[in-house]
């Protein structure tokens, strides 16, 4: 898989504006002209709490306040599963009245059904859309179950080289695709991109059934790639947001920086900097 770094990014986008500039007979923009105003796409940018393990939930909320994002799916590291109801609920008000919304938690691992039933009661008490997990598969009959039941989706992580049971996003795809629809895949595109292989093409192939994304770059394609601030590892992240805005992806797309775990913060807005700039440079 070719790098493509932040720099040759910044080169490309770079010679794409200078070459416009000096097309013969173009016209320089002039303010007030009558033109009709491009439509530009969005993309939900929220933080996955995996990035804040070492700090409070407290200073998560801060984080992702200083970071300028609006989502936020927890781990539970920041609120145990064993919380009772009250201290959930009362977590999750927290959230909310920090101008956070709370959609989702995990990943949880789902192996038996007390493991199942326990993260539909946390999910029940957080009032998320659905909990980001890792089901066996002799538990998806259920999740299927409570899913309809609850109105709680699941959206299956893939976790790349190593991962026996949900290694990659095609084989999470078969397993769930005459599920109900609440049942989708949360991809990790840099566990795709560990494993070798292409995000591009597997967004594409299992897009109906995507409704979360943890976004992050890796040091190299292999099992040995580790978490790198994005733009400067091997995944060619202008590609990748380019598909998702093509196709209208209408789910999340979550920050999971696990490099740099008792200082993330740094790390952290670099990445969500580049990809406001990659997000810009696409709907310029």
């Amino acid at each position: 898989m070719k790098a493509f770094n932040r720099r040759s990014f910044i080169t490309t986008a770079g010679a794409g504006l200078a070459a416009g500039a000096i097309l013969p007979g173009r016209a320089l923009p002039v303010t007030g002209s009558f033109h009709t105003p491009k439509v530009v796409k969005t993309l939900e940018l929220g933080l996955a709490s995996y990035s804040t393990r070492e700090f409070s939930l407290d200073d998560t909320i801060k984080m992702t306040q200083r970071l300028g994002l609006k989502h936020l799916g927890l781990k539970s590291f920041h609120l145990p599963l064993t919380s009772t109801e009250a201290e959930i609920k009362a977590a999750a008000a927290k959230i909310r009245d920090a101008g956070i919304d709370f959609y989702t938690a995990g990943v949880i691992y789902l192996k038996t059904k007390d493991e199942v039933d326990q993260a539909y009661r946390y999910a029940r008490a957080c009032g998320i859309r659905y909990i980001t997990g890792s089901p066996s598969n002799e538990m998806l009959p259920l999740c299927d179950e409570y899913a309809k039941k609850f109105n709680i989706g699941l959206a299956i992580h893939n976790h790349g080289p190593g991962d026996d049971l949900n290694p990659t996003v095609p084989l999470i795809y078969e397993k769930i695709k005459n599920l109900d629809q609440r049942i989708g895949i949360c991809m990790d595109i840099g566990h795709v991109v560990r494993l070798n292989r292409d995000p591009v093409a597997e967004f594409k192939q299992c897009f109906d059934r995507i409704i979360d994304l943890h976004i992050k770059d890796v040091s190299e394609a292999t099992e040995k790639g580790d978490t790198i601030e994005m733009g400067r590892g091997v995944i060619n992240l202008p590609a990748f947001f380019r598909t998702v805005l093509v196709m209208d992806y209408k789910g999340m797309a979550s920050f999971e920086f696990e490099k740099d775990a008792k200082d993330p913060l740094p790390g952290l807005a670099e990445s969500v900097g580049y990809v406001h700039g990659v997000l810009s440079t696409l709907n310029s």
